[in-house]
């Protein structure tokens, strides 16, 4: 597990803007069963999650169309919320960073650290306010 001191700034890069962080299975549970569309994020502490994923899920809510909630579970310090929000992201491997974006539950459109890594926040945003556009 993280030290919190440690990311503590890499959890604020999220919930400064406005996602919720899932701490318990409860959590998770509980944002699972929310109407409309839900971006889950599993952040992390690697380097693609600070120079493309975070940056990028933070440039996709710049659209006219995005998800009524946005939540999120860091890999490596809450294993319970992270494991079962992965539970709700089968058929995907367990991926961090990665994005899921759930409509009333199901599962719409997946992002996975092979999507993210090596790519451009740009782009990544794009990817997601593309699936915006088509669910939200």
């Amino acid at each position: 597990m993280y030290p919190a001191d440690l990311v503590k700034p890499m959890r604020e890069d999220l919930t400064n803007i406005g996602f919720k962080e899932l701490h318990t299975v409860a959590d998770v549970e509980g944002a699972m069963t929310e109407k409309g569309t839900t971006l889950v994020v599993v952040n992390s502490v690697c380097g693609c999650a600070a120079a493309n994923a975070r940056p990028g899920a933070r440039e996709s809510l710049n659209n006219d169309k995005k998800p009524d909630n946005l939540v999120t579970v860091f890999a490596g310090v809450d294993k319970e919320a992270v494991n079962t929000a992965r539970g709700y992201m089968i058929p995907f491997p367990p991926s961090s960073p990665s994005m899921a974006l759930f409509k009333d539950g199901e599962l719409v459109h997946m992002l996975e650290r092979h999507h993210i890594e090596g790519r451009p926040a740009e782009m990544i945003a794009e990817n997601l306010k593309d699936a915006y556009n088509e669910h939200c």
